[in-house]
């Protein structure tokens, strides 16, 4: 990065700050801080939700997937759409009926005390978790590619989104997540037109999509019934059904984005906003990814993505051995660009048998340096069984280092960070919220009457859940490419939540009793699944749900005397 690149970074990050600060100074009204605006329309909150999903792990780790495994992530979010509709019918018309600060209120008016806590718990445990994942993820990559120091990247990072975030609450969330998104989808537009200019002379768009395709990478689809692959057609509307609508449903973050505004509708409306352009938008990301793929096709290719990492190795004690594997793979890279460029040759000449030849040639050549690769990540785990051998997050900010020009650097830095901060406030608004509300409320009802100590509390509650996200990043470490690490820790819990959210609304007899137990009973049968199975992740959504409602009545028959606190709503 040069100088150009620090202005555009700082300039847009501490301006976007520095703006939803100021004006939010003033919120000092808990429904205001904790609810947003009463003005605040749906194109505002549309975005909140977008903004509050996509962070920075969708940017860096999402062009990794689809650079490494094709787009077919893309099915993850197939039962997204559906979903968004169930909550704009269902779930939305409560929380606004009922007038509730948080989803979890709802569960207390509902059934009882113990049952809303429970709901509140399993929402701090698995978001305070996703939380460190959100400021860990850019922050390990961003420190080994830019050569910062990590420790001070999560901690400059964390305070940052701190400060704007604790003074104006949600309504400085969804003010500043308007203009990170703006910067985001600026930067990943600008990314993929220098892209598409930086392919050979005469591919285009049509040729490479022609070569992503014959290596496989643009299989949308898989039609497959193996419950052990991860992404398939029945996964994305099954699982991915129960996994979104637990997320936007019942998961304080994206429910806070959208239970205040203006009207019910604004709402609705913002909800539907993400329904149409969710999957286009996470479709565009990998459809990146395999086209930097493709512009490694006939460029060099480093064996191993992160290349501050490989650097280290090489120049290690077995320096030697590293060094060969990068040779054989440049060999076998060289090779392999001419396989591609005969296979190109042939490929309009109508001559099928001769194109069928040459492409078996061509992907032949991509096992051999696939085989290499993987190689060359098990000698790294053999030099040092530490190494972090996933590389695949490295892949788009390694090009956007070495290929974009600068100013357009600093501009998808600042993407990164842009996207980072966004989710992370809504995060750290809904955590202090939900803490606020079902926990120190509570256990402190006198304290209910009091809105400028509740204000104060809430500050305080952000701001320490602040604390805990940065302390969890700086001593955490994942194996799993990022977005999939995001997924799998919602995945272990968001299906038994959703489970004792549908048995609220649908199962009007069953009181809180035998759901509180249910819900226990199943989260415990998803934690012995999930570390013996080797299923799909996306599958815990629906057997967490599943298993919720099952056991729920269950125990109700068995509890005659566990009656609902309320039959309202």
């Amino acid at each position: 990065m040069n100088q150009l690149d620090w202005i555009v970074l700082l300039v847009t990050m501490l301006g976007i700050a520095a703006y939803g600060a100021w004006h939010t100074r003033h919120t000092d009204h808990l429904d205001t801080y904790l609810k947003g605006n009463r003005t605040t329309r749906w194109g505002t909150i549309g975005i909140s939700v977008m903004a509050t999903q996509a962070s920075a792990i969708t940017f860096l780790s999402i062009p990794g997937q689809g650079f490494e495994s094709g787009i077919g992530f893309v099915q993850n979010y197939f039962g997204l759409p559906l979903a968004l509709i169930v909550v704009c019918a269902v779930f939305l018309p409560i929380y606004r009926k009922l007038g509730v600060y948080t989803a979890y209120e709802f569960l207390g008016r509902r059934f009882d005390p113990k049952t809303r806590l429970l709901g509140a718990a399993f929402f701090l445990l698995q978001r305070g978790l996703a939380a460190g994942v959100t400021i860990y993820a850019p922050a390990i990559i961003l420190a080994t590619v830019l050569g910062w120091r990590l420790d001070l990247t999560i901690i400059g990072t964390g305070l940052l989104v701190i400060v704007y975030t604790v003074t104006g609450g949600s309504a400085a969330v969804s003010l500043t997540q308007k203009w990170q998104m703006g910067v985001i989808f600026g930067g990943m537009v600008t990314a993929f037109v220098i892209l598409l200019l930086r392919l050979p002379d005469g591919l285009g768009f049509g040729g490479a999509a022609h070569v992503a395709g014959a290596f496989g990478k643009l299989q949308a689809v898989d039609f497959s019934f193996d419950p052990d692959k991860r992404y398939t057609l029945w996964t994305g509307i099954l699982g991915g059904f129960f996994l979104s609508l637990s997320y936007f449903g019942t998961d304080q973050s994206q429910v806070q984005r959208y239970i205040g505004g203006a009207a019910l509708r604004e709402g609705r409306l913002g909800l539907v906003f993400n329904a149409l352009l969710k999957i286009p938008m996470q479709f565009f990301i990998l459809l990146l990814g395999a086209l930097v793929f493709v512009f490694y096709q006939f460029q060099p290719a480093p064996v191993f993505y992160n290349r501050t990492e490989w650097a280290h190795y090489t120049s290690g004690p077995k320096g030697a051995e590293f060094q060969a594997l990068e040779a054989k793979h440049a060999a076998l890279h060289a090779a392999k660009q001419e396989k591609i460029q005969a296979w190109l040759a042939v490929r309009d000449k109508g001559d099928a048998a001769a194109e069928a030849a040459a492409r078996t040639a061509m992907v032949a050549a991509n096992a051999a340096t696939d085989a290499v690769r993987k190689e060359t990540k098990a000698a790294l785990t053999a030099a040092d069984p530490k190494a972090k051998v996933k590389d695949s997050d490295y892949v788009f900010i390694g090009f956007v280092m070495e290929q974009l020009p600068h100013g357009v650097i600093g501009l998808l830095i600042a993407v990164m960070f842009a996207a980072a901060l966004g989710s992370k406030a809504g995060e750290l608004n809904a955590l202090g919220t939900t803490t606020t509300i079902d926990l120190w409320r509570h256990f402190r009802p006198l304290a209910a009457h009091d809105e400028a100590r509740n204000v104060r509390v809430a500050k305080w509650l952000t701001a320490g859940w602040g604390i805990v996200a940065i302390g969890f990043a700086l001593f955490a470490g994942f194996s799993e490419n990022l977005i999939e690490a995001s997924n799998i820790i919602g995945s272990i819990f968001y299906g038994v939540v959703l489970g004792i959210f549908l048995v609220a609304f649908f199962l009007k007899k069953i009181g809180g009793t035998a759901v509180f137990w249910g819900a226990l009973a199943a989260q415990a049968l998803v934690f012995v699944l999930f570390f013996t199975l080797s299923i799909s992740y996306l599958w815990y959504n629906f057997i967490g749900c599943a298993a919720c409602v099952i056991l729920s009545a269950i125990l109700h028959a068995l509890l005659p005397d566990d009656a609902p606190a309320s039959t309202a709503p």
